[in-house]
């Protein structure tokens, strides 16, 4: 199910984004990336209701981290990425600053309503903005058109067109209830074989809910790799890491009885390496704008590491402290010298 529905929203919303005249990158970045994200936000909502809010922040600083190093890494092993100039300068920045933002608003060790509030409000704001630059944008295509078919701007396909749009909308719309669907199954299954091999709910939690809610993300930015949409794929997985901010937290926030606990743990650690994530992807990205395979290798190899640390955070493995103390003195100065390196190198070229 997660891989039909990933082939319906990619065909759909790529032939959406044509027959609209806008580009590619913008359905990934809204569309795409809202209906990814509807899992996280229907998990938030959900521990909200039910008295649980503490699950929310796990589970979206959780699905964040993949988003960037498991979803991007995996979608780049498979097809290298070219990377629009407009995510590195925009919306690049965007998550930067919204995911700087929630480690500051979570100082006081929650997210309360006024905040929640502020992080909606900036999602509505960064939709419109969005939205207002792909109307720019499509005003840009009408006028090519006008050029190569003449005054009246109409191509030779135009007539009767609220048919195709329809059916684009019904792909893109079956493609999502089958993610959403598919992805709920996969964690119920892996949650109860979990339990069943004796892992502890927290680590349950840690792993396979966040690493569930972004099977949609995954399935649909792998399959949009594969068939060549490479703005799809890009565009989703920051698109994601936005909403998953900006909505997910600020409609959470808003809903629970006095607002979201964020732990000391969270505020100590995941948040920072969910930050340092969002900045790692600037010197990837402004490498030729382009995600290689070995960048993609590294990425995977990050996530695997932090993934074992959860792992070993949840059982209280007694290794925990040599392997923090790994992280800290090995793996994290190679890669930012690495990514420095990176950085360098791409500025001397141009």
């Amino acid at each position: 199910m997660l891989l039909l529905g990933a082939d319906l929203l990619v065909r759909g919303a790529s032939r959406l984004a044509t027959a609209l005249g806008i580009p590619p990158l913008v359905i990934g970045l809204t569309v795409v990336a809202w209906g990814t994200g509807s899992p996280e936000l229907a998990v938030g909502v959900k521990a909200a209701l039910a008295g649980q809010p503490d699950l929310t922040v796990g589970n979206v600083v959780g699905s964040n981290i993949a988003n960037i190093l498991l979803i991007l890494g995996f979608a780049a092993l498979l097809a290298p990425l070219k990377v629009s100039q407009r995510l590195v300068r925009r919306d690049v920045p965007v998550m930067i600053g919204v995911s700087i933002l929630t480690l500051l608003l979570a100082l006081d060790h929650r997210l309360g309503r006024l905040d929640g509030l502020i992080l909606a409000s900036l999602f509505v704001a960064y939709t419109a903005w969005t939205i207002r630059e792909s109307r720019h944008t499509r005003k840009a295509v009408v006028e090519q058109t006008k050029r190569e078919f003449g005054a009246d701007g109409e191509t030779p396909d135009r007539h009767g067109r609220w048919p195709f749009f329809v059916a684009y909308g019904l792909m893109v719309g079956g493609g999502l209830c089958l993610l959403v669907l598919g992805s709920g199954w996969l964690v119920e299954g892996a949650s109860a074989m979990a339990l069943a091999w004796g892992f502890s709910e927290l680590t349950i939690g840690l792993t396979v809910v966040a690493l569930g809610t972004s099977l949609p993300e995954l399935a649909t930015s792998a399959v949009a790799s594969a068939r060549g949409e490479r703005d799809i794929a890009v565009g989703n997985a920051v698109g994601s890491n936005i909403f998953n901010i900006l909505a997910v937290l600020g409609v959470t926030a808003m809903v629970a009885d006095g607002g979201i606990p964020v732990a000391a743990a969270a505020l100590s650690f995941d948040i920072p390496i969910m930050i340092a994530v969002a900045i790692a992807c600037l010197p990837v990205f402004f490498s030729g704008y382009v995600i290689d395979r070995w960048n993609g290798a590294l990425f995977i190899a990050l996530y695997a590491g932090y993934m074992v640390y959860l792992v070993m955070e949840g059982i209280q493995n007694a290794a925990l402290t040599g392997f923090s103390t790994i992280m800290l003195a090995f793996v994290i100065p190679l890669v930012s010298f690495t990514l420095a390196l990176l950085a360098v190198r791409s500025w001397r070229q141009r």
